[in-house]
């Protein structure tokens, strides 16, 4: 199945915004990041899938593998942006919790 640019991207960002849909939170991303996220996710659940399942089963259901790897993309993101932790937790690496530390 080939596909031309802007259907990839149309893709993306309907998959990307499944995702972001899913996933419970806030993301300080646009459109264009939504885009990018649905378009990696994509490709991460392809390559997943036909680890798993074969290249026909993937053929069979590609918007199904495409959110599962969108979601684990949005997951992966908000795990290394750091987003999630609310300020009543505080950020990692040394920031302070409150006046007494």
């Amino acid at each position: 199945m080939h596909m031309s640019i802007l259907e990839v991207l149309l893709l993306g960002l309907v998959v990307g915004a499944v995702a972001r849909f899913v996933v419970p939170g806030r993301d300080p991303i646009g459109i264009i990041g939504t885009m990018a996220l649905g378009v990696a996710g994509s490709f991460l659940g392809w390559w997943i899938g036909k680890g798993v399942v074969g290249h026909n089963g993937v053929a069979s259901h590609p918007w199904i593998w495409a959110g599962i790897g969108a979601v684990l993309v949005v997951l992966a993101y908000r795990a290394l942006a750091g987003i999630g932790y609310g300020r009543r937790y505080g950020r990692r690496f040394g920031r302070r919790l409150g006046s007494r530390w």
